[in-house]
């Protein structure tokens, strides 16, 4: 097999910082020198280029204008480079990857993300470990076909490869920062790789030309459910102007308020044309309409199931659907869809 070609891209994040030996201060530094921080790269035998944003992009600063800049980068570089490697802070890393994974059509090679708690100069660090892994998994390909073994966006940390927009961030203090609730990691990084492969996404067809579609409308808002919430916040949020559509975070499975003022409220909104996604507050979990007494009720005046979609994947997912069609209709089917594995339905 020969070696891959695989491009670092270097958005921001801590990974990317180097503190001060006098001050301490923590300060971003130059990546393109990154071998002389990560010597060992240079035993992998695979070709890496660099690419760096500048200025370097805090992740708490995240916005559509970066996800559509990186998509176009992809599209751009796509044909030389046989994996992606984007470096990114992990505070709205999962909003990043899920973002991709609904912008990146016919993707056929690797997309990792990948980041770090500490600092990659910092002697404790996760960040090698995270960057060199993420390195041979961009780089795997099946020795007889030729192919990427994980052809998706994804989110490498802490020994575990996880699919983009299945991924929360469950922790700012261990280097385990992610988890996927309700999806199997693709693969677990010990001794050797070993990949999940009945759970990877693989193309139908092999072959197809990558297409990128970054139209995006972000006209959405989160209501997240909780005893005592008043019938004056939630219509406060339904009277946003220019607002088309909520992720209402419910309880459980799906579940609600049956008080009348409540079911007004969602039912004028939803006759009004503004979507409305259902997903539960569980860490893991799916919605179903279909349990209870509340489900169903919600369901009769219009409410849109999420599944077992993570807060991440289901923004991302409205943006992408918002901003690409103005069918009420259509954009309520396709939220039932599972586009790019962000649910557990067919």
């Amino acid at each position: 097999m020969k070696k891959a070609n695989i491009l670092l891209i270097y958005t921001g994040g801590t990974i990317g910082m180097k503190q001060d030996p006098e001050t301490l201060a923590l300060a971003p530094f130059n990546f393109e020198e990154i071998l002389a921080e990560v010597p060992e790269i240079k035993k992998i035998v695979h070709t890496i280029d660099t690419y760096s944003f500048s200025p370097p992009i805090d992740s708490s600063d995240v916005e559509p204008t970066f996800w559509k800049e990186l998509a176009k980068l992809i599209k751009k570089k796509y044909h030389l480079y046989d994996g992606f490697v984007i470096l990114h802070g992990t505070d709205t890393m999962s909003y990043s990857a899920s973002a991709l994974s609904f912008m990146l059509e016919n993707l056929e090679k690797p997309i990792i993300f990948t980041g770090s708690q500490l600092p990659i100069g910092m002697l404790r660090t996760d960040g090698k470990e995270n960057l060199i892994s993420s390195i041979e998994i961009a780089a795997a390909r099946d020795s007889v076909t030729g192919r990427a073994i994980v052809p998706e966006v994804c989110i490498y940390f802490e020994s575990q490869l996880y699919r983009g927009n299945r991924t929360t961030k469950s922790s700012a203090e261990n280097f385990k920062a992610f988890h996927s609730p309700n999806y199997p990691c693709l693969a677990q990084a010990g001794i050797h790789i070993k990949y999940n492969t009945p759970y990877i996404n693989y193309p139908s067809k092999w072959g197809k030309e990558l297409i990128i579609k970054t139209a995006i409308d972000t006209n959405v808002a989160i209501i997240k459910l909780f005893p005592g919430i008043s019938d004056a916040t939630i219509k406060s949020t339904f009277d946003i102007s220019g607002l088309k559509a909520v992720i209402l975070e419910t309880y459980g499975s799906g579940n609600a308020p049956t008080k009348p003022w409540f079911l007004d409220l969602i039912s004028n909104a939803t006759s009004k044309g503004i979507i409305i996604l259902n997903i539960t507050q569980c860490q893991a979990g799916t919605v179903d309409m279909e349990a209870y007494s509340t489900g169903i009720m919600l369901k009769k005046i219009g409410v849109v199931s999420g599944f077992d979609s993570t807060t991440e994947a289901a923004i991302l997912k409205l943006f992408f659907l918002m901003g690409h069609s103005s069918s009420n209709q259509s954009i309520k089917e396709l939220l039932m869809n599972n586009l790019r594995g962000e649910i557990s339905i067919n």
